[in-house]
């Protein structure tokens, strides 16, 4: 028994359910399937790195390719305790799925590092994030697979990695291999808040759709790093109430709301939203059951299973993680009527900023911050819609019709190519 309910929380099973729901669901080829069910390409490395107190420590990293027919594969990569090769295959599909549903001429990659970075000193960081890049470096390129930052790595780490891939290559300039940098070395304006910001522009469509005031609505945040917190900051300019958040150590919760800078603050101080003045301690199932107009799920997989999705009570599950619902929990809230808006629509404000930057590398050419919020606004809402209208129009939930949105895309490349008759 464990060892199947193991196998329903595997990410890289959930995955692939995903995209045989949505094959089934169009008609398409079987053989879509066979192509999209595993990642093309998948690297494992081992990474060794001289510590402070001299011992030599070898860390084990993955790059995953799922896809390379649309155009480049696209990424991020994450540093976590807890990475497997079954997490970076799914997030690489999961990817795939993300950029085809907006609309980018990218397949989908993942990267990861088994370690815990808050254990590593800075030099050591660098040392392994230079130490990996070297080690991918033959796979990844500005037209071939372009990283990005992703759980507990950011612009600096990145800033690192693209030195060292310069490096690798002898000199000479390749902005365009890596995204998420400083502005200074060729970021995009507004790509620290991308991925909340576009999951706002969704909620947004979602409670007009639905008739939610977001006045005064009711938010729940379960994850508070970068897209939980630009999440609730946006939310919060645009009138509604945060009135729960969470992190790794625990959560908060005040019916009278929380001011996101001084939590923002609080947790620069002590490490943690844990011990904000004024609020209610709550564990992680707690504060997603919490009564909320609008539940945002921002941590890592598999929070929201069957058991849980039957305490929730929000209108709206905004999935700012990667595949926080579980399959059963996915049936449980379509069952009750809650409206989800699924992690590769609702989150893909990253990578769609993403390709603005490795655009804007291309080009030469930058953008101011209004110009790359229009554009960002642009796609997330036509996507929105695109994915609400097949849901309808095929009698299907939101998850399901967001894959279907995305292997049409795909198809349609695969045949382009001549890999389908």
């Amino acid at each position: 028994m464990r060892a199947v309910q193991e196998d329903l929380r595997n990410p890289f099973r959930i995955a692939q359910q995903q995209v045989r729901h949505a094959v089934d669901a169009l008609g398409a080829d079987e053989r879509v399937y066979e192509i999209l069910k595993a990642p093309q390409r998948t690297v494992e490395v081992q990474i060794p790195v001289r510590m402070d107190d001299g011992r030599l420590q070898v860390f084990t990293g993955y790059r995953c390719q799922h896809l390379r027919s649309i155009g480049p594969t696209k990424g991020g990569i994450r540093f976590h305790p807890q990475v497997t090769l079954d997490e970076v295959r799914a997030l690489s599909m999961w990817m795939t799925f993300k950029t085809a549903v907006v609309g980018l001429p990218y397949g989908g990659a993942k990267g990861g590092v088994i370690v815990d970075p808050k254990q590593l000193s800075e030099r050591e960081l660098e040392a392994l994030a230079r130490g990996y890049i070297r080690e991918i470096a033959p796979v990844i390129g500005p037209e071939r697979d372009i990283p990005a930052p992703d759980v507990n790595t950011d612009a600096r780490i990145m800033a690192w990695m693209m030195d060292e891939y310069e490096r690798t290559r002898g000199g000479g300039a390749f902005p365009g291999v890596i995204t998420g940098k400083p502005l200074v070395l060729g970021g995009s304006e507004g790509r620290a808040a991308a991925t909340g910001q576009g999951l706002v522009y969704t909620v947004r469509e979602a409670a007009a759709r639905l008739g939610v005031p977001l006045a005064g609505a009711r938010v729940v945040i379960q994850g508070f790093g970068n897209a939980g917190t630009f999440t609730g900051t946006l939310l919060e300019q645009m009138g509604a109430r945060v009135v729960a958040v969470s992190d790794s150590r625990g959560g908060i919760f005040s019916p009278k709301g929380l001011k996101m800078a001084d939590v923002i603050e609080h947790k620069r101080r002590t490490g943690s939203v844990v011990g904000f003045p004024e609020t209610e301690a709550v564990t992680q199932q707690e504060l997603l059951q919490l009564e909320c107009e609008i539940l945002v799920p921002a941590a890592l997989e598999n929070q929201i299973t069957g058991e849980v999705a039957r305490g929730i009570r929000a209108r709206i599950v905004a999935e700012a993680a990667n595949g926080p619902t579980t399959p059963d929990g996915d049936q449980v809230l379509a069952e009750r009527g809650i409206f989800l808006i699924p992690d590769i629509l609702a989150n893909a404000g990253g990578v769609t900023v993403s390709y603005f930057e490795w655009v804007q590398n291309l080009s030469g050419l930058y953008w101011t911050e209004a110009e790359v919020l229009h554009r960002l606004e642009e796609r997330m809402v036509a996507a929105f819609h695109r994915v609400t209208r097949t849901a309808e129009g095929r009698g299907l939930d939101m998850r399901t019709a967001a894959y279907v949105v995305a292997v049409q895309r795909i198809t349609e490349a695969l045949k382009a190519r001549g890999l389908l008759d």
